[in-house]
């Protein structure tokens, strides 16, 4: 088994309860990192028998541009499309962060994680 990781895929998407950060944005941060067979790859030296990170990047790209309210919500669009899309994943955690929140205060990130399992 083996261990694929995309670190701080920014971002500038429009998600948030307020009406305001559906028309103005922020930028976003998210960490993927996915579990897999990674032993066949190692050998073959060939991309079809891997995880292609440009296609788990693609959809983090293209979820994150969908509009939610909350951050947890696009975390597990995301997570849902990555394991229909990758059957060789068993396992994903994902942290989505919005940087520089609208929280009244001086926070850096606001950040949710999530993990799941192929059933």
């Amino acid at each position: 088994m083996g261990i694929i990781k995309l670190k701080n895929i920014r971002t500038y998407s429009y998600h948030g309860c307020l009406i305001e950060e559906g028309k103005i944005g922020s930028d976003y941060s998210v960490d993927l990192e996915v579990k897999t067979d990674l032993r066949k790859s190692a050998l073959s030296d060939d991309l079809k028998d891997t995880v292609d990170y440009v296609l788990l990047n693609q959809i983090v790209v293209e979820e994150m541009e969908i509009r939610a309210h909350l951050l947890e919500h696009v975390a597990h669009r995301i997570i849902k499309r990555i394991f229909k899309e990758v059957p060789a994943i068993s396992r994903i955690t994902l942290a989505v962060s919005k940087l520089n929140p609208p929280i009244g205060g001086d926070v850096e990130a606001v950040t949710i994680e999530m993990e799941e399992y192929r059933n």
